[in-house]
C-alpha cells in the first residue's frame, strides 16, 4: 500500500487560485443565427432514414442543407459521428468542441473538425431540449464527454462479447456507406456527440455518470451542414441510458434522421469556411 501523501502547509492557498477559461471563445467567428433562423423557416424535407434500436445507420447531407435527429417512439439516446463526405480524415473533434464550447452543446454551438482542418462541420440551429439546462446533479443534455460504448471496454470489464455497442454499430454503418467491411473502417469511428443523453460528473469522485434522458417522441436536435457531410448514428443499446448501456435488456427505440433543403436565396452571402490557415510549419 502506498504511503498517504500529506498536504503542504500552503495547501489551502493553492486551492483558492481563481479558475481561468482555457479557450476564451469571444473571438470565435460566430454563426449567423439570424440568417439560419430565416432559412429554417423555409425547409423542405428531401430525405430521411430510420435507425433501428441497437443498430446504426448512415446518411449524407449536402452543405447548406439542414438535418434533424428525431425521437419518434420513446426515450432513446444516439451516438453521432460526422465526416467530411469527401475525406474521412476530416472528422468531428469532440474534445476541441468541448474545449471551445462546453461539456454539453445546444443551439448556436458548432461541431468542429479534427486537426489540421479545425473548422465548423455543423451548427446547431434548434434544440427542443434546450429548456433542460443544468439539473441539481450537474447533468446536461447532448454531451461531448463520453467516447461511445464499445466491445473492447465491454470485454475489458468482464462482459464478454457484445456486437451492438455503439462503436460496432457505427463501424457497420460506415462500412456499409463506403462499401468496406466494418473491421477495415472502424479506425475512422471516433468520439461522439451523445445526442439526447443526460450526463455529468459526480461531485464526490468526479466520475462520468448518466441518467434517464428527458427526450420524448417529437423532440429533435437540428443542425446546419457547413460542409458536405457523411454521418452515422447509433441508436444506443442503453435506450434512455437511465440504468445501463450495452445491454439487450434495456428498452430501446428507433431514431429518425431527416434531411432538409431551404430556399437558396435565404443563404445569400454564406460560404463554407476554409480549412484552418495555419501553415503547419510547427516551428521546424
Amino acid at each position: 500500500m502506498s504511503e498517504k501523501v500529506q498536504a503542504p502547509p500552503d495547501a489551502a492557498e493553492r486551492r483558492t487560485r481563481p479558475p481561468v477559461v482555457v479557450y476564451p471563445n469571444g473571438t470565435l467567428p460566430p454563426p449567423d443565427m439570424a440568417m439560419l433562423a430565416a432559412a429554417r423557416e423555409r425547409l423542405t424535407k428531401i430525405g430521411e432514414i430510420v435507425v433501428p434500436p441497437r443498430e446504426g445507420g448512415s446518411f449524407r447531407v449536402q452543405r447548406g442543407h439542414f438535418f434533424r435527429i428525431v425521437s419518434i417512439e420513446g426515450p432513446q439516446v444516439g451516438d453521432l459521428n460526422l465526416w467530411n463526405a469527401d475525406d474521412l480524415s476530416e472528422r468531428f473533434f469532440s474534445g476541441k468542441t468541448r474545449a471551445l464550447h462546453a461539456t454539453h452543446v445546444t443551439t448556436g454551438d458548432r461541431l468542429w473538425s479534427t486537426l489540421p482542418h479545425l473548422r465548423p462541420m455543423a451548427t446547431i440551429t434548434h434544440d427542443t431540449l434546450g429548456w433542460y439546462g443544468w439539473d441539481r446533479d450537474g447533468a446536461g443534455i447532448h454531451d461531448v464527454i463520453g467516447t461511445r460504448c464499445d466491445p473492447y471496454t465491454h470485454r475489458l470489464l468482464g462482459g464478454g462479447d457484445y456486437h451492438h455497442c455503439c462503436h460496432s454499430n457505427l463501424s457497420r454503418a460506415l462500412g456499409a456507406a463506403v462499401g468496406k467491411p466494418a473491421r477495415e473502417v472502424e479506425s475512422h469511428v471516433h468520439d461522439v456527440l451523445n445526442v439526447f443523453m443526460c450526463t455529468g460528473f459526480t461531485r464526490d469522485t468526479h466520475q462520468y455518470f448518466m441518467k434517464a434522458s428527458p427526450v420524448r417522441p417529437g423532440d429533435f436536435i437540428e443542425f446546419f451542414a457547413e460542409i458536405d457531410l457523411l454521418g452515422a448514428l447509433s441508436a444506443c443499446p442503453g435506450g434512455d441510458c437511465g440504468a445501463t448501456h450495452s445491454s439487450d435488456a434495456a428498452a430501446c427505440h428507433p431514431l429518425k434522421v431527416e434531411i432538409f433543403a431551404t430556399e437558396a436565396g435565404l443563404l445569400a452571402g454564406w460560404a463554407p469556411q476554409q480549412r484552418n490557415p495555419y501553415g503547419r510549419g510547427h516551428g521546424a
